[in-house]
């Protein structure tokens, strides 16, 4: 294969895995070699070249197979490092400034704040008052008392509100601190560009000289090693300095597979907090507070009494599905020229509220939990006793009695023809131990926001 063919791949795969991926990771990708079924690619790090290979890789065999090459293996190799003559010394690249987010200085090059998430646009009710006020009390930008915060909990309950919130608050309040927010994955690219372009010393001093960093979604680098590596130094940097750190993600640090246990550790040492799953008193907050902001761009336009209490009943997935359900009703209530009222509501709505009738089934919950506790699905189900097994099956039939409408005889067939009676005993047993161990009481709530949300 050519040059000018390997060219025509590149073009094809922009197509197929969008312009971000294609820049960062098949742009600085090189075609060394073609020989039979194995192409042979010049990449940065190694690290990098198992990266494009799980994620990438079968797109790239599909793209070369389709021209006239049969290529059905990809390898991925490091080139060695060119070494100066002997009697010399190998120029060193000038060192590049680093960038401040002083108001003077150019700003680090984080994501980009939403306006519109600010504490005062943050709706708080009991399953989020904790998160809120820690949170608040480090926008206060006082001294550390908690270090990590952490803030965790499933899609859409406010874990990035709250970190935009965080940031407007203390660029408001001390506009001269190094304020850095940026999401795992960025910090992950930033690492790989570093060590592309050979800037490790750069990355490693603008990441460590800040005085706040923030990272969103940070169970994207677990199963990451060179990142987490990269991370687990910074972040031991940034605590030895008294800088503030404020993570968030999706569980809680023990709970995220493949991140290295020195770093769930450190994640553990500061306040953890969890966001749980929105109640109706605070949905319905929700929709009141948006409803009052759409009054004032759609000028006359009337919502009749019950539409949000239905919403807030009825929608219970997020907030930002339950946002964007009334973003869309009063749209199409302008559109149309009427009355917000509850049959325009079901009507317009009609495909969310299917979504969110959505029945769980038994075995979906059987899955998740074997899952969880990493037993098989055919154990849980099956007669065994072992106490590894039966403690995981009481918790499914826990869980299928509180989250499905099906009957104890009805469980109990889907558990391998066992009697109620034994589906009885089984969740009473749940119910007696959930007061007294706070790791099950844990796993449980876990597993209703996996399956619920």
């Amino acid at each position: 294969m050519t040059k000018d063919a390997w060219g025509r791949v590149r073009e094809q795969l922009i197509t197929r895995i969008g312009k971000n991926n294609y820049t960062t990771w098949i742009e600085p990708i090189r075609l060394a070699s073609l020989e039979g079924e194995v192409a042979r690619f010049e990449v940065p790090t190694t690290f990098f070249g198992d990266w494009v290979s799980r994620n990438f890789g079968d797109h790239i065999i599909s793209h070369l197979s389709a021209g006239d090459s049969a290529v059905s293996r990809l390898e991925f190799f490091v080139p060695a490092r060119t070494r100066a003559p002997a009697g010399e010394v190998a120029k060193k690249p000038a060192p590049r400034a680093v960038a401040r987010s002083r108001a003077s200085d150019e700003e680090l090059p984080g994501a980009t704040l939403d306006a519109r998430f600010t504490f005062d646009s943050f709706v708080v009710g009991k399953p989020n008052e904790l998160a809120h006020a820690a949170a608040r009390r480090v926008a206060e930008g006082g001294p550390v008392t908690f270090n990590p915060l952490f803030l965790y909990g499933g899609v859409g309950l406010g874990k990035t509100h709250l970190m935009h919130a965080i940031a407007h608050e203390l660029q408001a309040r001390q506009p001269e601190l190094r304020v850095l927010y940026l999401s795992a994955e960025q910090f992950m690219y930033r690492f790989v560009q570093a060590l592309r372009d050979k800037q490790i010393m750069d990355f490693k001093e603008m990441f460590r000289s800040v005085d706040v960093l923030m990272v969103d979604d940070v169970q994207f680098i677990a199963g990451k090693d060179s990142t987490q590596e990269e991370f687990f130094h910074t972040f031991n940097a940034l605590i030895d300095q008294n800088k503030q750190i404020v993570i968030s993600a999706d569980r809680a640090p023990g709970e995220i597979k493949d991140l290295e246990e020195r770093i769930k550790s450190r994640l553990q040492c500061g306040l953890v907090v969890d966001l749980h799953p929105t109640d109706y008193e605070l949905r319905l907050g929700i929709l009141q507070q948006k409803a009052e902001f759409y009054r004032t761009q759609y000028k006359g336009l009337q919502i009749a009494h019950g539409v949000l209490e239905f919403l807030a009943h009825r929608i219970t997935t997020n907030v930002r599905v339950l946002e964007g359900a009334l973003t869309r009703l009063f749209a199409f209530a302008s559109l149309v020229g009427r009355e917000i009222t509850l049959d325009l509501a079901q009507d317009c709505l009609a495909d969310i509220l299917r979504a969110s009738d959505r029945k769980l089934t038994i075995e979906e919950i059987q899955r998740k939990v074997a899952e969880h506790y990493n037993v098989r699905l055919s154990d849980l189900i099956g007669p065994k006793r072992l106490r590894t097994i039966a403690r995981p099956r009481q918790v499914a039939m826990y869980l299928a009695k509180h989250l499905t409408p099906r009957s104890l005889p009805e469980i109990g067939r889907r558990f391998g023809g066992r009697d109620h009676t034994t589906i009885m005993h089984g969740i009473r047993k749940i119910e007696e131990l959930m007061a007294i161990d706070s790791q099950l009481s844990d796993d449980l709530q876990l597993l209703r926001r996996l399956l619920q949300g």
